[in-house]
């Protein structure tokens, strides 16, 4: 008999909402006499191996995404929010293992919240726009949209398998022309703000893929991300967004966020300190405007009024460019001295004017290639003005005391240079020519690339009016159709002649649009708050929809995006609360950073060529390549030109679904890094343990069928003692485990101590299965608490556990599948119990005292080790000693020290 799979049906590709269930690929033949599964036929099966894990799932897998798809549509305005969510995927058209990993996190934390009664959202989507889409459909000819699509479809088919509950009626794919519109419509409200805008630089281009490169995007080592080319240095016009008017802003919200795993630190010293600004000058030649606006940086604000001149880099772009001043330039410039030039600026703000100097240094701080001379605050400034024999105010005075005020600037003459600053750069802001406090180290956001497959920019360029936003009701500008695209040369829209010709809005003179598409991060910049309102054909989302959502409450992804796409999500989301869009200010309140999974590699030692494993020799101690040599065995990040990768659905057909997503969450806390290997004690253990959970429900039926009614006062005083520590034990579980969830998101502690209550309820006697209704709730909150990270497994446990014969607890009684349960509480009695306990020291077997503990922490190895090292026993008969090994007693209140004699 074969199984029957009923395929998803996806609307042309990207419906709103899914119809049916994909059944996973994994599931095998079952046989007539294959095992029976409860579900189905009321019959439990003993043991769980592997055949019936394979019905388990099989008959799981729809049911539980169909129960979240209903849960999803319904509305619950009583329930709290949860906003769950996991970076998006470029979709390559195959998962790899660490998609895996961070959407069985995302996964697990998004049924534990709904067992707490949360609406939750965990949406997916997909970051469908860029270059490896493009690169893909040059090499075999394709349209890089039917590339896209096909690759979505498979990889939606392959989330599928792994049993992920998504909120799939909310997906957002950024190539559409639904999506890309809003992103569109946010780059023209940046515009209209002033903060987009369009200059020439000189930018990093990848010769290989013929584009301009964000600084990084450029590895240390001057060489693309992407394309591993050697980035070259052209100057280009390009468009620019002025993140470096939000980066104060972005520095000192990071004060308000919980610690995002060093990620803080990381933006933070992105970002830089943030001391200084910029001011607008006007350029003059021979006293005549040239109509050209320059932004000139000042470490030292407070002191514009004092400025002597401007000092540009000889590598500036007004030496190389089109710039009006550049023949001026280039006639005055001397190499290896400071030049004087006959263009002068005139600065916005104070109205003063001051010479153009070409520096002879090849650098200034950082990415700086224009200053603001201030001779006052600067001895290298006031060499370089006597230099020239300049002239200039002097705007500090100095007192007795050592403090400094202003003089000679104008309404701010007295103010100390603190009250200045503040002063200054405020009236600048609000004069719109400069004053926002950024940094030396910090540039603009360059978001053009000369590429087709992305978002096109909404601007056309008018001889008469300049560059000119497309309206609001002309969105999206779609892209053209290309028959083909060579990736060499200008942007493949170029080609696009009738695209490119069209009318300027404004005059309805001819005018040209933009070539340059977006960088990909623009889409992925607001994507988050698209997720809450998916649909709306009349603006990006609705306030109220994502002031109920936002912010995000846990954000997972891996730590790569620390600095780029975090920051310029921020960014975006900081702008769109000025705008008035948005409550919030912050998008995201946690991150979780989860590390890479890495598979074994074996290289020629010397050559450094990847080996598989069937072309070496292990039979030796050392492994040797069949050809001869050396191996050389490392951890890397899985690829398949390395080797060492593993397809997924080739995973999950041989260990199981639950097995795998056990694995991945008890391997390593999230932020490190997996080590692969199917050796490890850890797949072992997790294997282990889903056999020992279902043992218990095996026993437990079996021992409710040995004819006894159960009744509670059967049992005897020491059994009653038996059933309070099972009782104990199942509280502090719920306690550390609903902590690790919420809190730290150490799933793999959280699995250790449910293995712990698993070891405790194992060790029950047959009377207490058979009285005790502590043993029945332990047990019930077992498999509650499993169900998250197991779900297929925890499912049938309880279907199975709620099918009891003479359940004694209500808990049982309560109907409907075990992800519809209410997550486990503390009993409140737990909290009323003694604050402390007596515990018992031993020293190689032998009493040395007792020191008191917390209740709540004496079932912690590590805790209560540390708080007796910490007691005066400890420091007496301990401080000195090698502890080789501490052993905490399960039943009393003892611990036991094996130190070296």
């Amino acid at each position: 008999m074969r199984v029957s799979v009923r395929r998803l049906a996806l609307y042309p590709l990207f419906a709103a909402q899914r119809r049916g269930a994909l059944l996973s690929p994994f599931l095998h033949h079952i046989s007539p006499r294959s095992r029976t599964l409860f579900s189905e036929t009321g019959v439990w099966e003993k043991d769980y191996r592997t055949e019936t894990r394979r019905k388990v799932e099989e008959w799981w897998h729809p049911r539980i995404m169909a129960q979240w798809r209903k849960d999803a549509l319904e509305e619950s305005p009583h329930k709290k929010k949860f906003y769950v969510l996991s970076m998006f995927p470029y979709p390559s058209g195959r998962l790899h293992m660490g998609h895996v990993r961070v959407y069985t996190i995302s996964d697990t934390i998004g049924h534990f919240q709904k067992m707490r009664g949360h609406q939750v959202l965990n949406p997916m989507g997909w970051d469908a726009f860029g270059l490896p889409a493009e690169n893909a459909a040059i090499e075999r000819g394709l349209d890089p949209e039917d590339w896209t699509k096909s690759n979505i479809q498979s990889m939606r088919e392959q989330l599928d398998t792994l049993g992920l509950c998504f909120n799939w009626d909310r997906e957002v794919t950024t190539c559409l022309p639904d999506y890309y519109r809003w992103t569109q419509y946010l780059f023209i409200k940046l515009f209209e703000a002033g903060l987009a805008y369009q200059k020439e630089a000189v930018v990093n281009w990848d010769p290989v893929d013929q584009t301009v490169l964000a600084d990084e995007q450029v590895d240390e080592n001057g060489h693309s991300w992407r394309s591993g080319a050697l980035v070259e240095q052209k100057l280009l016009t390009q468009w620019f967004i002025k993140t470096t008017n939000y980066a104060k802003p972005l520095l000192d919200a990071l004060q308000d966020l919980p610690e995002w795993y060093g990620v803080k630190a990381m933006q933070a010293n992105w970002i830089g300190e943030c001391t200084g600004c910029y001011f607008d000058f006007k350029l003059k030649v021979n006293g005549k405007e040239t109509g050209e606006t320059l932004s000139a940086y000042s470490s030292s604000p407070e002191t514009v009024y004092g400025a002597a001149y401007l000092a540009i880099l000889p590598s500036h772009r007004l030496l190389h460019g089109s710039s009006s001043v550049r023949s001026a330039l280039q006639e005055a410039f001397q190499p290896g001295r400071d030049s004087l030039t006959d263009v002068t600026a005139h600065n916005l703000f104070t109205g003063r004017e001051v010479p153009l100097v070409i520096s002879h240094k090849e650098t200034f701080d950082d990415y700086l290639d224009i200053v603001v001379g201030v001779p006052d605050c600067n001895e290298e400034d006031l060499s370089v003005a006597r230099a020239l024999n300049l002239s200039w105010t002097s705007v500090l005075k100095t007192h007795e005391d050592g403090t400094q005020t202003l003089i000679s600037s104008e309404e701010f003459s007295g103010l100390t240079r603190e009250q200045a600053f503040n002063s200054i750069t405020q009236k600048a802001k609000e004069q719109n020519v400069g004053g926002y406090l950024t940094s030396s180290k910090l540039r603009d956001w360059l978001i053009s690339r000369q590429r087709y497959w992305g978002t096109p920019i909404p601007v056309v360029h008018c001889g008469s009016c300049g560059p000119v936003a497309v309206p609001e009701e002309e969105l999206p500008v779609t892209l053209p159709k290309l028959p083909s695209i060579t990736g060499k040369g200008a942007s493949p829209l170029e080609a696009a002649h009738d695209w490119v010709n069209c009318k300027c809005p404004r005059c309805k003179g001819p005018a040209r649009r933009e070539t340059d598409t977006m960088d990909t991060f623009v889409d992925s910049a607001w994507y988050y708050f698209r997720y809450t309102d998916p649909h709306n054909a009349y603006r990006p989302f609705e306030r109220h929809l994502a002031d109920h959502w936002l912010p995000v409450d846990v954000y997972i992804g891996g730590k790569e995006h620390a600095v780029m796409h975090l920051y310029y999500a921020r960014f975006l989301c900081h702008f769109c609360k000025d705008q008035g869009l948005v409550a919030h200010r912050e998008p995201f309140r946690k991150l979780l950073v989860q590390g890479l999974i890495k598979g074994q590699t074996f290289k020629l030692a010397g050559s450094g060529q990847y080996l598989k494993r069937e072309e070496i020799n292990f039979t030796d101690k050392e492994p040797v390549a069949l050809s001869g040599g050396r191996v050389e065995v490392t951890w890397e990040k899985m690829s398949k030109s390395k080797h060492n990768g593993l397809d997924p659905q080739d995973v999950v057909q041989q260990y199981g679904v639950d097995t795998v997503r056990l694995y991945i969450l008890y391997a390593a806390p999230p932020e490190q890094d997996i080590l692969w290997n199917a050796k490890t004690d850890a797949l072992a253990g997790v294997l282990r343990w889903q056999s020992r959970l279902w043992q218990l429900v095996t026993k437990l039926r079996a021992a409710r069928q040995l004819g006894d009614v159960p009744n509670p006062r059967l049992l005897k005083k020491k059994e009653l003692a038996e059933a309070k520590k099972i009782w104990e034990n199942k509280n502090y579980a719920i306690q550390e485990v609903t902590t690790h969830f919420t809190e730290d998101f150490l799933f793999n502690a959280a699995i250790s101590r449910l293995m712990g209550l698993t070891n405790t309820l194992s060790s029950a006697t047959v009377r207490l299965l058979q009285h005790s209704v502590e043993f029945e709730e332990a047990l019930a909150a077992l498999v509650m608490m499993t169900a998250p990270m197991a779900p297929h497994l925890a499912s049938e446990l309880w279907a199975g556990l709620c099918q009891v014969k003479q359940p004694l607890s209500p808990i049982l009684q309560h109907g409907g599948d075990v992800l519809q349960q209410s997550w486990p509480t503390v009993d409140p009695e737990y909290l009323e119990v003694p604050d402390f306990v007596e515990l018992s020291v031993l020293i190689n077997n032998k009493s040395c005292g007792m020191v008191t503990v917390p209740v709540q922490v004496s079932k912690d190895t590590s805790r209560v080790q540390q708080l007796v090292l910490e007691s005066p026993v400890g420091q007496k008969f301990l401080s000195e000693r090698n502890i080789k090994r501490a052993i905490l007693s399960p039943r009393t209140a003892l611990i036991n020290f094996l130190v070296d004699e």
